[in-house]
């Protein structure tokens, strides 16, 4: 059997990886080393529970917790059981994935426990509202259950090892019935991502959509049986758990989760397990070439890289090559309302269009830069991006109006980016119509952080943009205007953002101004702020 079909479903593409890679190493993580055969009976393990936990096709599933075997096997269970996966970033404080959990409606939650210091079901329960209630959290009315990856639950919480142990009345005959019943039309999962207004909207995405463009995406890497991954984008991103989990799957390469960015813990892991594919954003590359203790590991095995959107220096890439010997290194450009491809770079291209460039659209898809009315522009003309094609999002959960928004009736995707077309078709991002800014490789939404700390109860107005950060790429800067009689600081309002969000949406910097600059229309004028840190 092919595990690389077109038109299959993700559960279709899990069975054949059992079957086709049987004996291959899937996971590695720590001294537990799965195999393909092995994975895929643990993906069925957790679809008959949730089977046994009532889990209908269609229903939306959320998992909140880092990457790790366990998220692999639970998201693929959930999906086999004919779920939408509803991924939640990690980063997010428990307001914030409550947010995403209500608006899917998620009947289903799988959340880690305690990760870097923090509770995640103690931050869930404060945000959601605990105590008497049909389900686990009564703010969360959909919800019917909460499973917890570790050995210990609250109440009206499941342990991960007794959720499984639910499903054992579950039939396999009943197990793969519903998983061949998965139809590749159907959504596969649902991403939320923030737009203008800074108000999360899901993505939805099908399974046909997904297979193919990381059939693409495989064959364009050159992803092959074999290959060890390391996979340290996270799996809440579709460059962590399509570029990754569902890429690996199709090719029978080995996956090797990391939790956290951590450069000590990703040396060694390159070393000890011989890891050959490694992408990541630049942030992280710069981080592995200019360790110390670098030239103390053996990183010979490293011969595939595949970085973000983001501006990549000519050197970065040509120190990849030279002093890392990595014979093939890629630039990207997708984002999540086009399930996460859009161009690539093609091996054998010139290292100089690897780094100016995200490369070329993939097959199958339509890229155009475009002026306000969406009239084409020429080659070198700066405009808004424009997508179209099999991959483009069937719309926004339950968002017609913001759906219309960004797809026109002829199925253009505005992707709301600025860039450049050369003659070669090759793309480059030259700024974002949404403000957004990119810190240490995860996108910052400047509406959905205003939006926070315009709750603060100091603050009467607020605009923030992206500055300059030697370290993580771009960092947030708020201009803020105090409320009348007002003593708050800046130290002030970063200890309470901190408490309020995802540390990476956490501005650096605050500036107090008496007002902010605004258009005729009313709309902050934030060319003037940017002025402000480069004049």
């Amino acid at each position: 059997m092919r595990a690389d079909v077109a038109g299959e479903s993700v559960p279709d593409l899990v069975r054949a990886a059992a079957e086709r890679y049987a004996d291959v190493e899937a996971v590695v993580e720590g001294r537990t080393r799965v195999t393909y055969a092995e994975l895929g009976a643990r993906v069925d393990r957790a679809a008959a529970a949730c089977l046994a936990n009532g889990v209908a096709p269609g229903d939306r599933v959320g998992i909140w917790a880092p990457n790790t075997l366990d998220w692999i096997t639970a998201a693929l269970g959930a999906v086999s059981a004919g779920a939408v996966l509803v991924p939640l970033n990690t980063r997010f404080k428990g307001a914030e994935a409550a947010d995403v959990l209500r608006r899917s409606g998620a009947r289903l939650l799988f959340v880690t426990g305690t990760f870097l210091g923090t509770s995640y079901v103690a931050s869930l329960r404060r945000a959601a509202g605990q105590g008497p209630g049909d389900g686990p959290l009564p703010a969360l009315p959909a919800l019917r259950r909460a499973v917890v990856f570790s050995a210990d639950a609250p109440p009206g919480f499941l342990t991960w090892k007794d959720f499984l142990a639910s499903g054992e009345a579950v039939g396999e005959g009943e197990v793969r019935d519903r998983a061949r019943a998965v139809r590749p039309s159907r959504p596969s999962d649902l991403i939320f991502t923030s737009g203008t207004t800074g108000r999360p909207k899901g993505a939805v995405i099908t399974h046909a959509q997904t297979v193919r463009a990381y059939r693409i995406w495989s064959d364009l890497a050159g992803l092959t049986r074999g290959d060890r991954y390391l996979i340290v984008n996270p799996f809440f991103h579709t460059f962590g758990y399509k570029a990754g989990v569902i890429a690996c799957l199709m090719r029978g390469a080995t996956m090797i989760p990391q939790p956290v960015f951590n450069v000590d813990t990703v040396l060694a892991n390159l070393a000890a397990e011989r890891v050959s594919v490694l992408p990541g954003p630049p942030t992280l590359l710069q981080s592995l070439l200019d360790h110390p203790a670098r030239d103390a590991h053996d990183l010979s095995a490293l011969r595939l890289v595949v970085t973000g959107a983001a501006v990549v220096p000519l050197r970065l890439v040509e120190r990849l090559r030279a002093e890392l010997r990595v014979g093939t290194v890629l630039t990207a450009y997708g984002l999540s309302e086009a399930g996460g491809v859009v161009t690539m770079c093609r091996r054998g291209d010139d290292p100089a269009v690897i780094a100016s460039t995200s490369g070329r659209a993939i097959p199958g898809t339509e890229v155009r830069v475009a002026d306000a009315e969406g009239r084409p522009l020429a080659p070198g003309t700066p405009g808004e991006v424009l997508v179209r094609g099999f991959n483009v999002m069937t719309g926004y959960h339950e968002d017609e109006r913001a759906t219309a928004e960004v797809l026109s009736p002829d199925g253009w995707l505005r992707t709301g980016d600025v860039g450049v077309l050369d003659g070669a078709g090759n793309l480059r991002i030259t700024d974002r119509l949404k403000d957004m800014f990119i810190v240490g490789g995860f996108n910052a939404y400047p509406a959905e952080i205003e939006q926070r700390l315009g709750l603060h109860p100091d603050v009467a107005d607020v605009a923030v943009i992206g500055v300059p950060d030697a370290r993580l790429g771009e960092v947030g800067r708020a201009y803020v205007v105090r409320r009348p009689g007002a003593l708050l600081t800046g130290d002030d309002l970063i200890a309470w953002a901190r408490r309020e969000m995802a540390n990476y949406k956490v501005p650096r910097t605050v500036e107090f101004v008496a007002e902010l600059p605004r258009n005729a229309s009313g709309k902050v004028v934030k060319g003037a702020l940017r002025e402000r840190v480069t004049g």
